[in-house]
């Protein structure tokens, strides 16, 4: 990657950042391939691919509770999911989504006041989606414990994904929770000493729009060996405390995409499916090119043209784009 540190990309003023991006060192020594990801969880459709329903879902083992009422979700986003609230239900769920051709799913859901997701009850069925339906699974995990670790590892899932906050004042003040970030330290620490496939997420923005953690945040994951890694940013969602908060500048989002593919060069990235829409995702988009990403998760157009018009190898793809981990 060239003399580029990662210290340098995240100090670097707005238009110095540009031109670090704009320069292409990024890309130095790297293959120009891409992912381009559509799973069925929302809609998306372009003249070069679009999604497919029912091929990779999201089910919710909480429905739409939660226990805490964080301010960029206010539990809007489980409405999003199937409600899959007991084992015997997510299992039938599952089954049906085989008979429909389904290629896999990702199991999430609302915290406890903990801020884990209640998993563990459920593994021994997601084991047998693996085995008996050999779906492809990826669980988002929030916090998470030993017991919950060595009963994912168990099930032989294909990835833990899971939030990671640097920023105690964010989590306080965002999430009303005395969760801090030593928490997510140990539950990476915790999986990766399982030798569970985890991904770690970095939200970008999440405290107000505005950079605070991120950094921290990637120190963090810096200490254990993720599968993957994906960047994502608070877009204001309808309904919550946090529906007219201005999202993060494109610059923001690839100052933490840029920082983070110096600091892990060798690991897969993707810019994933939750970040600002309209012009500011158009542009987002081709700097995370620029910067190397690995993976896209509902690309613009744009991006999809740029990737095309500068010799990219391209692929479309169905799944959640945390599958980019297993390739």
């Amino acid at each position: 990657m060239g003399t580029v540190s990662p210290e340098l990309v995240w100090h670097a003023d707005e238009a110095e950042l540009l031109r670090l991006i704009d320069s292409e060192v990024f890309l130095q020594g790297q293959p120009k391939r891409i992912g381009f990801y559509a799973p069925s969880f929302a809609g998306y459709s372009t003249r070069h691919f679009s999604s497919a329903l029912n091929l990779f879902p999201t089910f919710s083992v909480t429905g739409e509770a939660c226990a805490l009422d964080c301010g960029h979700c206010g539990r809007k986003v489980l409405k999003t999911m199937a409600p899959t609230n007991t084992p015997s239900g997510l299992f039938e769920a599952a089954r049906n989504l085989k008979r429909k051709g389904g290629l896999g799913c990702l199991v999430s859901g609302g915290c406890l006041s903990n801020g884990s997701v209640p998993l563990e009850n459920f593994a021994p069925t997601l084991a047998r989606m693996k085995k008996e339906l050999g779906l492809t699974v990826m669980v988002h995990t929030g916090i998470i414990d030993l017991n919950t670790v060595d009963a994912l590892k168990k099930a032989e899932i294909d990835a833990a994904l899971i939030d990671i906050i640097g920023s105690d004042n964010t989590l306080g003040q965002i999430c009303g929770t005395d969760i801090s970030t030593s928490d997510y330290e140990r539950s990476m620490e915790a999986m990766s000493n399982a030798g569970l496939n985890f991904v770690p997420h970095v939200i970008v923005g999440l405290e107000n729009g505005k950079i605070a953690g991120e950094f921290h945040a990637l120190e963090m994951i810096s200490k254990f060996h993720p599968s993957a890694l994906v960047v994502i940013a608070f877009m204001p969602i309808r309904g919550t405390r946090m529906a007219n908060v201005k999202p993060p500048e494109p610059v923001d989002i690839v100052r933490v995409f840029g920082t983070a593919r110096l600091m892990f060069p060798t690991i897969q990235i993707s810019l994933g499916c939750m970040r600002p829409k309209g012009k500011n995702r158009v542009q987002t988009d081709v700097l995370a090119l620029k910067a190397g990403a690995d993976a896209i998760a509902f690309p613009s157009k744009e991006a999809i043209e740029f990737a095309e018009e500068h010799g990219f190898s391209i692929l479309f793809s169905p799944y959640c784009c945390a599958q980019i981990s297993r390739l």
